[in-house]
């Protein structure tokens, strides 16, 4: 034994001993050294966010002109003044329409008492006006039948002058079947007309004088116009005499003169009555109409306002009306009024300017009240919902972060230069007053969170046409294993939904330390 440690003691020994160990330590390390890095699956918080950028908007906006065309008159703000709602910015001259309203209140005034009249019924006042218009009437009427037997009367004694007194002397045996005329003519034709008709007057004149004799209430209107039919007839015998006259040879100036002048004072006496007659009958006729008009009066008053009157009435009552509320609107168009609480960004409004309804003169946004608008491409859009938590940070604020909630998604797309987007509206938790239109925005959008959620770096799952898997050493082989992903967030990490345990170890694929 003392010889064996004394070799071991010698260059030889010890040299042996070296060989020795250093086989044993080879054969340690060798067998526990592993070709592979190895990534643990943690167990936590892990969530989605979308990025994008923005910019402040006011939530609300308007842009105000007048309703009507018209001259500006007043102007009561100014671009950097804060306004109320209802407050007064601007007016147009309204003397026109004040005017105009007064009288369609008047309208309405008159149709309203109208409408009450009907309602309340007749008074005896009104029956008994209307009574009186009746017998005015109807006395009227019968003083026109009174006269017309005098009319006719003188009718009568015209035509008789005409014939038997002023054109006598151009007739010889004028009474009786052998009439002549007194000259010779030229017009044979209208010679015998005239004396057929001269001895026909004969017989119509004492027909008349006979119908005459028999005048009464109820055949007024045929003495009238048969009287009428008589004038008539001997004013055609003048005419035939007349023309007859025309071609008269043989006579001496003087006697033409004489015959001329009884013919012109003949016919102006018939044609005289016959105006007269005319006159009589016509006024006869319009006085009936009136009596006709007062009797239907006196029959509504005494029978009082019917529903269809009071409803005709009520119609009138609302058209007026409806007048009023027109010239009302007009003058409400007349003025522009803040909306909305806010501050005025635009005033273009100018006394004495003539204003048009299409042209906006005023601007407002909203006092201290902004909101976030971004465009989000169309590959993220469907992770984000309304509601999602917004956390943000803006170039005029370093280093603070404000935070918001999606409020509105436009289901309508945004095309830019072909690149299609949508825009969300963002609100802030909390208002700041420092926040200004048109401010840039660097939205993080969370759209999902899972916590107690199984983790991994993304670079240690394998994605490939055949799904998602990741690589697990079994028996010191490296063995593929298939996974279910989750949310995926902007770290580079992702949730393992399936497949793996928590503190298990993966083959970190991407080699990544």
């Amino acid at each position: 034994m003392a010889n064996f440690f004394r070799f071991f003691k010698t260059k030889w020994g010890i040299a042996i001993v070296i060989i020795l160990v250093g086989i044993i330590l080879f054969a340690v390390f060798h067998k526990s050294k592993s070709p592979y890095t190895l990534v643990p699956v943690t167990q936590g918080t892990i969530s989605e966010s979308v990025s994008v950028t923005g910019n402040t908007t006011p939530i609300q906006s308007v842009s105000l002109s007048f309703g009507n065309a018209g001259t500006v008159s007043h102007t009561y703000v100014q671009v950097g003044d804060h306004v109320t709602v209802g407050e007064t910015l601007a007016s147009l001259n309204t003397a026109n329409l004040e005017a105009q309203l007064a009288q369609a209140q008047a309208t309405v005034d008159t149709q309203q008492a109208k409408l009450d009249s009907l309602k309340a019924g007749s008074q005896p006042e009104d029956i008994d006006v209307s009574q009186a218009a009746l017998a005015k009437a109807g006395q009227d009427l019968q003083n026109m039948y009174s006269s017309v037997q005098t009319t006719a009367n003188d009718a009568y004694a015209k035509a008789i002058d005409a014939v038997r007194t002023q054109i006598s002397p151009l007739f010889s045996n004028a009474e009786n079947a052998s009439i002549q005329l007194n000259f010779n003519t030229s017009d044979t034709q209208d010679a015998t007309s005239a004396k057929t008709e001269r001895a026909g007057a004969a017989s119509l004149l004492n027909t008349w004088q006979a119908s005459l004799a028999t005048v009464s209430a109820s055949s007024t209107d045929v003495v009238l116009q048969n009287s009428l039919s008589y004038l008539a007839s001997i004013r055609q015998l003048l005419i035939d005499t007349s023309a007859a006259l025309n071609g008269a040879t043989g006579l001496d100036a003087t006697t033409l003169a004489a015959y001329k002048a009884a013919l012109t004072t003949a016919t102006n006496e018939v044609n005289t009555v016959t105006t007269n007659v005319n006159t009589l009958l016509q006024n006869i006729s319009s006085q009936k109409l009136v009596v006709a008009q007062a009797q239907a009066a006196l029959a509504l008053k005494q029978a009082g306002a019917t529903p269809s009157d009071i409803a005709a009435q009520q119609a009138q009552v609302e058209q007026a009306q409806a007048g009023v509320a027109s010239v009302e609107a007009q003058l409400a168009n007349s003025v522009i009024v803040a909306p909305i609480d806010g501050v005025i960004t635009q005033q273009d409004a100018k006394v004495g300017q003539i204003s048009s309804p299409a042209t906006p003169l005023i601007s407002i946004i909203s006092n201290n009240a902004f909101e976030v608008d971004a465009l989000v491409p169309e590959t993220d859009i469907g992770k984000i919902t309304v509601g999602d938590s917004v956390s943000m940070t803006f170039d005029a604020f370093t280093g603070e972060t404000f935070l918001g909630k999606v409020f509105y998604i436009d289901p309508a797309q945004t095309i830019t230069q072909g690149v299609v987007d949508y825009k969300i509206k963002v609100n802030f938790n909390t208002p700041d007053p420092r926040m200004k239109s048109g401010l840039t925005a660097n939205l993080d959008v969370k759209t999902k969170q899972d916590q107690n959620a199984l983790i991994l770096p993304q670079y240690a799952v394998i994605q490939n046409d055949q799904g998602n898997f990741v690589e697990t050493l079994v028996n010191n082989v490296a063995t593929q294993t298939p996974v279910t992903l989750g949310i995926q967030d902007e770290n580079g990490n992702v949730e393992i939904l399936s497949g793996v345990t928590a503190g298990e170890q993966v083959i970190n694929i991407g080699l990544k330390q």
